[in-house]
């Protein structure tokens, strides 16, 4: 039997992107749903960090399950940063979408010179009782451009240029993105960590 590890997150695109790129480690991706658990967490943290710690430490007081969160912003340097923390709650029309949230996005970004570079981060955090917190970094670079492009990925990606691939993140396909992406490098870093901590658990 695999071991369980129980993703901090309800967002389907996040753990349709989970699952793939730890598909290479025979660990089984459980989802809040699967345990029909429906939990909020205040993502109150001054940093992705500790939103991460947040969401892990939660999910696992709830369950007792091994938990890996993370915590994602797009950070736009014409911004200042913006909307860094409060991506996925940047725009303020009550409900919004993501295509609400590029909307406002490019409204704020008109004017500004071009290009208008910009990066995805992500911090992950594996929690594993008798471990404590592993955390680990990605990050993508690419710029934001006026018009969509692409129609897989989510959240920002139709608007998320990599120049190197001459594409949007909405344009690459999972195949690609899953290995590229700010969430594909933070997880894929905590992989050998994944299989180490499983493995020394089980000894136990």
């Amino acid at each position: 039997m695999h071991p369980e590890l129980l993703a901090a997150t309800s967002n389907p695109g996040k753990i349709e992107e989970i699952r793939a790129i730890l598909s290479p480690f025979k660990v089984k991706i459980i989802t809040p749903q699967d345990l029909s658990l429906k939990l909020t967490v205040a993502e109150t943290g001054a940093t992705y960090l500790l939103n991460a710690r947040l969401k892990a430490q939660a999910y696992h007081q709830a369950t007792g399950i091994p938990v890996l969160a993370d915590d994602s912003g797009l950070e736009v340097d014409a911004l200042d940063g913006a909307p860094g923390l409060h991506s996925a709650r940047f725009s303020p029309k009550e409900n919004a979408d993501d295509a609400d949230r590029r909307d406002y996005l490019l409204e704020k970004l008109t004017g500004k010179a071009r290009p208008w570079k910009a990066h995805f981060e992500c911090t992950a955090v594996l929690f594993l009782p008798g471990f404590g917190f592993i955390e680990k970094v990605g990050q993508c670079h690419g710029i934001i451009i006026p018009e969509e492009r692409g129609d897989t990925g989510f959240g920002y990606d139709p608007i998320f240029y990599i120049p190197e691939y001459h594409a949007t993140m909405a344009e690459l396909g999972p195949d690609i993105k899953n290995k590229i992406s700010h969430r594909a490098k933070a997880l894929s870093a905590l992989m050998p960590v994944i299989a180490s901590m499983f493995k020394n658990n089980n000894k136990g």
